[in-house]
């Protein structure tokens, strides 16, 4: 991670949280998109480094947590620019909610369906199918999805096996337990919406936008949930806008 020139005004860092399955690699191919970033990425427990470890909300929030700190230390206490995709969008929802006034601005990607709508459903049913089809097809199934949806590059080589869908159960039980756009009507900063447009997890963007006080919704065209892998220079523009108003703020 660069120093910061002592000669120049501290501009925020860029938190990044994955989404489920993922790790913090997910991340790895950004640090060229957005070289005069300070990007803090983290795996989530059950994720990445942590393969095996309980996913809890506690240790899953308790993460963010100490990312935010680090982004704060390195940036000279500028309050960073977080941004969650999917799973890591409704932690990092619910992570703003808890802590007013410790952001400079909040970026969902995939992360605007209601979990008390009928998806949740979908996703309780996912869950009890996975034991059945077993982890390591499922992920050779979703990763040929990703590739043939666009994945190129560093970003197909860093698509991870089965072992972090342990954890899924968990972490969606949490988010469809907690989740919501009630937790944005707290966020006192400006608030990104951004959603792949053949994403079903944009389903419910309005109910989002209409409980965030300042808010900035984006389409990308043609991607799916998987945008971050597929359209990264897309998702890396969008990151970059929120950053640069977080950063004149």
């Amino acid at each position: 991670m660069d120093a910061i020139d002592a000669g120049s005004r501290p501009r925020p860092a860029l938190v990044l949280v994955h989404g489920t399955r993922m790790n913090a690699a997910q991340w790895e191919p950004y640090r060229a998109l957005l070289p005069d970033v300070q990007l803090v990425t983290v795996d989530l427990p059950g994720h990445g480094d942590r393969v095996g470890e309980e996913f809890t909300a506690e240790s899953a929030l308790s993460t963010i947590d100490r990312a935010v700190g680090r982004a704060r230390a390195v940036a000279g206490g500028v309050p960073p620019v977080l941004c969650g995709h999917s799973l890591g969008g409704y932690l990092s929802m619910t992570w703003a909610d808890q802590h007013p006034g410790e952001l400079g601005g909040l970026v969902l990607l995939g992360a605007t369906a209601d979990p008390r709508s009928r998806l949740a459903g979908v996703y309780r049913g996912f869950a009890r199918v996975l034991p059945v089809v077993g982890p390591d097809r499922m992920a050779r199934a979703v990763n040929a999805v990703m590739r043939v949806l666009g994945a190129r590059g560093e970003h197909a080589r860093l698509l991870p096996d089965g072992a972090a869908y342990a954890a899924l159960p968990a972490a969606w039980e949490l988010v469809m337990s907690g989740g919501g756009p009630q937790l944005l009507t707290s966020v006192d900063v400006p608030v990104t919406l951004v959603n792949g447009q053949l994403d079903q997890m944009r389903l419910h963007v309005g109910r989002y936008a209409a409980a965030c006080r300042q808010v900035r919704v984006v389409t990308v065209p043609r991607a799916s949930h998987l945008l971050p892998a597929t359209h990264p220079e897309q998702v890396a523009e969008v990151l970059r806008a929120a950053w640069e108003r977080a950063s004149s703020g």
